[in-house]
This record gives C-alpha cells, structure tokens and sequence, in this order.
C-alpha cells in the first residue's frame, strides 16, 4: 500500500509527534486564516458581551433613578394639588373680603356725603338746606339763604371739600313771603368726583 502525505510534512517517527501533527492538522498553523478569524470572532464576542454588560447595567441604573423620579413626581403632584387648592380658597377669601370692603365703602359712601355736605353748610353763614337728593353721580341740593353772596360762599365751600368736580346752579330767586327779611331760594346740582 501507497502512502501519500497530502499536508507536505514529513511523516513522523514516533506516536508523539503523531499527535502534535494531528493538533497542527485540526487548529492549523498560526498563521492560518480560520484561526485568525477565530481569534476576531472570540474578541468581537467578548467586546460584544462586555458592551452588552455594561448597558444592561446603565439600563438598571436607568431605571431605578426613574422609578425615583416617579415617585417625586406624584410627591409633587399631591402637592401642587394642595398649593392649588389653597390658592384657590385664598382667592376666595379675597373676592369675599373685597365684597365686604366694598360694601362697607358703599355704606360709609351716604355718611360721608352727609358728613361732607353738613359741615360745608355749617361753616358757610346764613345758609340752611331744605332738601337734598343723591341721585348716583350727581347731588342736587335745595336751601336758603339770607342773600346772593352767601349762595356764592357755598359754591366755593362745596369746590374746596374736594369732593364735588362741577357745581352749577339751578336756579335762584328772592324768595316774598318773608316780608321782614330779605331770603334767597337756591337749587344746586353738584357732580361727584371719582373716587
């Protein structure tokens, strides 16, 4: 029987290099393209596998600061619930306080009008009111008075309090059924000033 050796190396003596040609024979020489390819599928895998490692890890890590941040949220949630709530009730309270201070303005608007009018008429001489009429934004005033100038004096007594803007007469006459004196009746309408 013929022997050919197909791998162009010399044929071993003993069982021993036999079989380190075997090893030779199956992994190929060092050289050898398969094991070169190996060799890059081996790294490619092991790069692979510690990449893999490394997001699994910053996934883990990932989610654990969102379940966290999850958490403060619906903290923050039941607080801001709690801030609008309040503001909510503030508001209120503040619509209600401001009703009340515009009604006690509101109240205190006919007094001070009195108060205005009473103590521009006592300060002015020889004048008296008859009546007086609130009419919103206007006031018309009817009085008498014990002659022409003291009508004037009011006029100018009204101007200064501050609280009438246009004052205008409505009429004045000399009033005859006081034979023993001479008496003036006056009518005035008196615009209010916004306040």
């Amino acid at each position: 029987m013929i022997r050919i050796n197909l791998l162009g190396q010399p044929r071993p003596k003993n069982k021993r290099a036999a079989a380190s040609a075997a090893a030779v024979m199956e992994m190929g020489e060092v050289g050898s393209p398969k094991l070169k390819v190996l060799v890059v599928l081996m790294l490619v895998a092991a790069l692979n596998l510690m990449y893999w490692y490394r997001l699994d890890k910053e996934k883990q890590g990932i989610a654990a600061k969102m379940q966290v941040a999850e958490q403060k949220n619906r903290e923050l949630a039941d607080v801001k619930a709690r801030y609008l709530e309040r503001q909510r009730q503030a508001d209120s309270y503040k619509r209600r306080v401001d009703v009340i201070d515009q009604l006690r303005a509101s109240q205190s608007g006919p007094v001070n009008l009195l108060n205005t009018i009473g103590d521009t008429i006592n300060g002015t001489e020889t004048v008296w009111l008859n009546t007086m009429k609130d009419q919103g934004a206007s006031v018309d005033i009817e009085g008498m008075a014990l002659s022409a100038d003291a009508v004037a004096s009011l006029i100018g007594n009204l101007q200064k309090t501050g609280y009438f803007k246009n004052i205008e007469i409505k009429e004045t006459y000399q009033d005859e059924t006081y034979k023993e004196m001479q008496a003036f009746q006056f009518t005035l309408t008196c615009e209010k000033a916004k306040s």
